[in-house]
């Protein structure tokens, strides 16, 4: 794209000096490892990084601009604003030709579930023989092909380039996770969403957003951004929102946009779910649109996973789908990796996986469990370091009360002491009442050894990842790899 006219996508700015009329560019980063010959650079500001300190190093690689906000002496045109994040993303947006607004964009968000809906979304739409985009926590994937993804919602520039890249690949709908961390962050700023999705609002996050208020406000902030104005057709933006969580209702304040809602225990809610029957080899409900009834059989188990496939739904009604394809797609899906992932066994040992790392996430899946436990359960569980401290001895209570013999271990602890986290994770826990097995592969082979047929362990914390970080290393560990060792052991 030629550069004086990328450039006059920023409507204020300063230039140092002219720039070449003729030039054209061919890469658009904040990583000087990324520059090439005729970059632009933006010099962004991180928490332990400074863009601008890098800015000599980014022209000798080839950037013909700079786009920053504090003085620099280099010599090629610098451009400057008043804010390099929120200049990235108009750029970004620009650069990689707009491509969310010539897809359909349906962003989840809320504290737990978002990966397990965005993946119902993504299958809803592949049954209908549609080429499909997802991004989120797991990795990004465009159709049948799997990228990496290092954060839920990533950076700007990486999430412009992989969707223009969809959109180059045919994709008609993107189901994208979106974090609190990209609202606050910008990273989604100049993402043209259709569909906004709320699942729920629990504790989570507390080390970056402080305050419970300050974390439902970032999650506002999709919705708010859905845009101000209503068209005649049927394409108009819709927030789809879990009535069953109080901040639903605020979030309507927020946003202009029709809102679709859902629920299981506010009768308000337009789409709605009665008659649960949760079952160790799956769920049945009653499925109420609008006052109709539809009896549902999906192969997904506990109540949580009934909102998820609430949320599913009506995002894709919200698109206009036929209902009854809907709830076709919905009833077959048999799971998403890592959560609530059932470990094949012949044992009679059941091991199940989950993602569960907030205080509310464990709850669901320990109740879950009890609904069809008929014998003892095991909770694996651990706490994160370097993150929100007050949900460790929330987590090991919860472990405590609602499993049989609760096992406390190691969970990404990075560059925190594992015995500190232990501590606080023991604060409040009758002694003796909880079995500590610091490493997480002993933890795990030690209480599959000594579970017996009929008995459920629960391998609770880290779902999908297949690492541990420790220190500032990450090494390999995948739960459903130890468990599946052990088990072949007994």
């Amino acid at each position: 794209m030629r550069a004086d006219k990328l450039i006059q996508s920023l409507k204020f700015k300063k230039v140092s000096m002219a720039i070449d009329s003729e030039l054209d560019i061919k890469l658009l980063t904040q990583d000087t490892r990324e520059v090439v010959e005729n970059s632009i650079f933006v010099a962004v500001e991180g928490y332990t990084v400074d863009g601008h300190d890098f800015v000599t190093q980014a022209v000798e690689k080839g950037a013909k601009i700079i786009i920053a906000r504090k003085p620099i002496s280099v010599s090629v045109p610098v451009v400057y604003v008043q804010d390099t994040n929120r200049a990235m993303a108009i750029l970004a947006d620009v650069f990689y030709g707009v491509p969310s607004q010539k897809m359909r964009m349906i962003g989840v968000t809320g504290t737990n579930g978002k990966t397990t809906v965005t993946h119902l979304i993504e299958q809803i739409y592949r049954d209908l023989n549609q080429k499909t985009g997802l991004i989120g926590t797991m990795y990004r994937k465009i159709n049948d092909t799997v990228y990496p993804s290092n954060n839920t919602t990533p950076d700007v520039i990486t999430l412009q380039r992989t969707l223009a890249q969809m959109k180059q690949e045919k994709v008609d709908t993107v189901a994208m996770e979106v974090s609190s961390h990209a609202l606050v962050l910008g990273r989604v700023w100049g993402i043209d969403f259709d569909i906004a999705v709320f699942t729920n609002l629990t504790q989570d996050h507390l080390d970056f957003h402080k305050t419970m208020d300050n974390y439902a406000h970032s999650k506002s902030m999709l919705f708010a951004q859905l845009g101000n104005h209503y068209t005649e057709s049927g394409d108009a933006k819709v927030a789809v929102l879990n009535f069953d969580d109080p901040v639903a209702r605020t979030f309507t304040q927020f946003t202009s946009a029709q809102v679709l809602s859902y629920g299981i225990e506010n009768d308000e809610a337009m789409i709605q779910a009665k008659n649960i029957e949760i079952k160790s080899h799956g769920t049945e409900f009653d499925l109420i649109i609008f006052g109709k009834t539809t009896h549902i059989t999906m192969q997904l188990i506990g109540l949580f996973n009934v909102y998820n496939m609430l949320a599913a739904f009506s995002a894709a009604y919200a698109a206009g789908l036929d209902e009854k394809q809907i709830i076709k797609s919905l009833e077959k899906v048999t799971g998403v990796k890592g959560r609530f992932q059932l470990v094949p066994s012949k044992t009679g040992v059941s091991v199940i996986v989950d993602y569960a790392h907030t205080p509310d996430g464990l709850l669901n899946v320990l109740e879950t469990i009890q609904d069809f436990a008929q014998k003892n359960v095991y909770c694996i569980v651990g706490c994160g370091g370097d993150r929100d401290k007050s949900k460790r001895p929330k987590m090991a209570k919860i472990a405590s009360n609602y499993s049989d013999y609760p096992v406390f271990t190691m969970d990404n602890p990075r560059t925190e002491d594992p015995n500190q986290i232990m501590a606080d994770m023991l604060t409040g826990i009758p002694e003796n009442r909880a079995t500590v097995i610091m490493d997480r592969h002993d933890a795990i082979a030690e209480t599959i050894g000594k579970a017996q047929p009929g008995d459920i362990v629960l391998i609770a914390g880290k779902g999908h990842e297949d690492y541990q970080i420790l220190g500032r290393e990450k090494v390999h560990f995948d739960d459903v790899e130890e468990a599946t060792v052990a088990l072949n052991k007994k």
